[in-house]
């Protein structure tokens, strides 16, 4: 690789870091290319992406950035994980894939400035996704404005039952 192919590639991961807001580094020593694929293609359909990169070249990227903690952890075969969307998703699928393919070892991770190591990435990846989470908040908002609706229309209601309980008494 030459110079200006080297800095292309900082350059590149430099962006990926400013727009992240979970990055997990793995060693993925000992995977196949087609197991590796499989997993890439996994971490897509999730809106994230894996990169393999140079150590040195990850550690020119993390500069100035949040994801500087991680670069203790550039030693031998380093696989890069970033998401700028649903940070649970990643995490999901990098702990269920680890979980049937012992190769791929997490070895640490930072969450919008906060290192995670294996265990709390593992439970992140227990957490539900944005969208469940959005939809139980939208579920409890919509419980209030609905249970006063209830009460308020309570009164009334029995209102109308005393008065139709006085008209049937008054017809028999």
């Amino acid at each position: 690789m030459n110079r200006t192919e080297k800095a292309s590639i900082v350059e590149d991961l430099s962006s990926k870091f400013a727009s992240a807001k979970i990055a997990v580094l793995t060693d993925y020593r000992g995977l196949t290319v087609p197991v590796f694929q499989e997993l890439r293609q996994e971490l897509k359909k999730n809106n994230a992406e894996i990169r393999v990169a140079k150590n040195t070249l990850l550690r020119r990227a993390v500069q100035g950035t949040d994801f500087a903690a991680m670069e203790e952890h550039f030693k031998g075969t380093t696989a890069l994980t970033v998401s700028s969307d649903d940070p649970v998703m990643p995490a999901k699928v990098l702990v269920e894939f680890a979980k049937t393919h012992p190769e791929l070892e997490i070895r640490t991770a930072v969450l919008e400035g906060k290192t995670l190591d294996p265990a709390e990435l593992d439970a992140l990846s227990k957490l539900p996704s944005k969208d469940v989470l959005l939809a139980t908040l939208l579920s409890v908002m919509q419980a209030v404005p609905t249970n006063f609706v209830q009460v308020l229309s309570g009164v009334p209601r029995k209102m109308v039952y005393l008065l139709q309980a006085i008209k049937d008494q008054k017809e028999q």
